[in-house]
């Protein structure tokens, strides 16, 4: 699953770089020595965030738009981008088997259609997270 959702960036004042706050994600900050390491380390820091998240089983907050940032002086917003997947298969590599029952004309109609149940299931089951 991909979600964006909006970043500040704050040059930091006693040295190089610049902090990062994604307002929605209440408490995910992070920094960078350079604009895009801190943008990168923004995207790490939400994709962990959300994923804890629905761990949990919260509902993610909505993301506000861009514009609808207040900024102070000096301040940039950025978007960041979070790929669940891609967060989750670089850092956990953890899978959970499950055994599901579903009536036999929907297997039959998966095979027919080659569907991927595992897929599916994640699928359905991401989209209501995000809800």
């Amino acid at each position: 699953m991909k979600i964006i959702y909006p970043a500040i960036l704050t040059p930091c004042e006693k040295k190089e770089g610049y902090t990062i706050v994604i307002p929605d994600l209440k408490g995910c900050v992070s920094e960078g020595d350079t604009l895009e390491e801190a943008i990168a380390m923004g995207t790490d820091a939400a994709c962990g965030y959300i994923i804890s998240e629905i761990e949990d089983g919260n509902d993610l907050p909505k993301p506000t738009k861009q514009n609808k940032l207040k900024l102070k002086k000096n301040e940039l917003t950025s978007l960041v981008i979070c790929d669940t997947d891609a967060y989750d298969e670089k850092y956990s590599k953890k899978i959970v088997r499950k055994n599901v029952s579903i009536p036999a004309y929907l297997n039959t109609y998966g095979e027919i259609h080659n569907l991927n149940f595992s897929k599916v299931l994640k699928d359905a089951l991401m989209k209501i997270a995000v809800l």
